[in-house]
């Protein structure tokens, strides 16, 4: 027997935290760079403001910079960590290891473009944002399935920015938003809608300096 939906879901999503290429600006996609002594520090950071709330899951991308960070939250509570491809990171093909500099000196018709608008363009090798939003609202519609009311999901910034879309369509003013490391967005699910209750909060990173 299928579980039955659950009325409402609260919906915790996170972005992972800093590495080495964040740092640098480079295009990570699906590249499993892993957090570096500031990412680590940033999990740990998100463990203190959220290892204390109840959650009936927490799920991560299967790239270790998200999966480290969801691990680091769930620590204290026990809960083991379900690992789900459909939040990985949006593909960037070639362009992974990449800065934008780079990517345009290569492919000079993106030089009107902005490194931050990936709904925008197809990397070669990589995916379109469609198909990001696809898969990941293939992974909203598995949690909206399930039995649990309060679900973490640790993933990355092009993921985030297609769930937004997936929830609220394309003229979500949150699709704009720099979506920073290790930054808490928050989202109620109803049968029949959604609800952004906070959008990249940062708060807690700020006694790390």
């Amino acid at each position: 027997m299928q579980p039955k939906a659950t009325a409402s879901i609260e919906l915790t999503l996170v972005r992972h935290g800093a590495t080495d290429w964040n740092r640098d600006g480079r295009f990570q996609g699906q590249s499993d760079i892993p957090l570096n002594e500031e990412g680590r520090a940033q999990a740990q950071a998100l463990a203190r403001v959220l290892g204390g709330e109840r959650f009936d899951a927490v799920v991560s991308s299967d790239l270790s910079r998200a999966y480290d960070t969801a691990r680091a939250i769930a620590a204290k509570s026990g809960i083991v960590v379900e690992r789900d491809s459909r939040w990985r990171e949006f593909a960037f093909g070639t362009w992974e290891g990449l800065k934008w500099g780079q990517i345009v000196e290569r492919y000079p018709n993106l030089a009107r473009e902005s490194g931050m608008k990936p709904a925008y363009y197809t990397p070669d090798g990589g995916e379109s944002f469609d198909e990001v939003c696809s898969r990941v609202g293939a992974a909203l519609a598995s949690l909206r399935e399930g039995a649990r009311a309060r679900v973490l999901v640790a993933t990355h910034a092009g993921a985030l920015h297609a769930a937004l879309r997936a929830l609220f369509g394309p003229g979500a003013d949150a699709l704009g938003v720099r979506l920073f490391p290790a930054g808490i967005t928050r989202v109620t699910l109803d049968a029949d809608r959604a609800t952004l209750v906070t959008l990249n909060e940062t708060g807690h990173l700020l006694t790390l300096g």
